[in-house]
């Protein structure tokens, strides 16, 4: 069965049942129409004066993506420079092949049948190789000079991402998108998350990645220009993986709308997708 993310019309609101893997519509589909504001989105090319906070830090608040809905004109994992899936050149190591023996052999028992999120359980990393992201392609930041917040569409999704130089907590049970802490290196903000729990998938591929409870992320988010966010990554299992994977860096830009959409996902949605899965053999 292919794995998608299927946008539907339920109770007079957009349901997304997201499941993170080719990222592709069903035939025919189009991704929903969002109402845009008067702004128009702002491109890597355009140049101009970073936005800072009270604080003088850079001001990462807005909505990113990369430059179109899953599935609507133009959508491409790839396609824009800088934006996801647009390296060139040799590929880099994916997160699936730094697996140590064990976890190959573990990841090749898993099917679709097992994909957390066709019961709207979030991923560890996610899809197009951005976590803000998670199981889509549009995100929003709302940054505070002791606070960062960033919002998914999918899933009801946040993190929250404080900057006031306190350390992990040890008093808190694991989540499904781990526990984060911010601070500032110069104008680069760098985002550590570790206290996962070790049932959600990393989908940055569109495969079967299962990941333990000590995988650890650290991210950096740095504005290239007004109009332009740059996230490089890197993920550490020492349970799973032999080495850390740096992910390919991604390049973001705003969005021509000031806000994400509620996308509701009760699990509703995905039933057919579920049953479907349990039949594979």
């Amino acid at each position: 069965m292919t794995r998608r993310v299927i946008a539907t019309i339920a109770s007079g609101s957009l349901a997304i049942a997201g499941v993170a893997a080719t990222l592709v519509m069903p035939a025919g589909a189009q991704a929903p129409a969002r109402a845009t504001s008067v702004r128009q989105a702002t491109t890597p090319a355009d140049a101009g004066v970073i936005p800072r906070m009270s604080d003088g830090h850079p001001d990462l608040s807005g909505v990113w993506w990369g430059g179109s809905d899953v599935g609507g004109p133009g959508f491409s994992p790839g396609g824009r420079a800088g934006a996801p899936g647009a390296a060139r050149g040799a590929p880099p190591p994916t997160f699936a092949s730094l697996y140590k023996p064990e976890a190959a052999a573990r990841a090749k028992t898993l099917s679709d049948k097992d994909d957390p999120t066709l019961r709207c359980i979030p991923t560890a990393f996610g899809t197009l190789n951005v976590s803000l992201f998670d199981v889509g392609a549009v995100g929003q930041i709302v940054a505070t000079p002791k606070l960062v917040v960033m919002l998914s569409e999918t899933f009801h999704g946040f993190r929250l991402v404080p900057t006031d130089g306190r350390p992990h907590r040890d008093d808190i049970p694991p989540a499904y998108r781990g526990e984060a802490i911010g601070r500032w290196s110069g104008d680069t903000f760098v985002v550590d998350i570790t206290n996962f729990t070790d049932n959600t998938w990393i989908s940055a591929e569109g495969r079967v990645s299962p990941h333990s409870d000590r995988l650890h992320i650290v991210e950096r988010y740095r504005l290239v220009n007004p109009g332009a966010l740059e996230i490089d990554a890197t993920l550490e299992d020492p349970e799973m993986l032999t080495a850390p994977w740096v992910v390919p860096k991604q390049t973001l830009v705003r969005a021509p709308f000031e806000t994400i959409m509620a996308l509701n996902c009760s699990g509703l949605e995905t039933q057919a997708l579920m049953d479907a899965a349990t039949r594979q053999k």
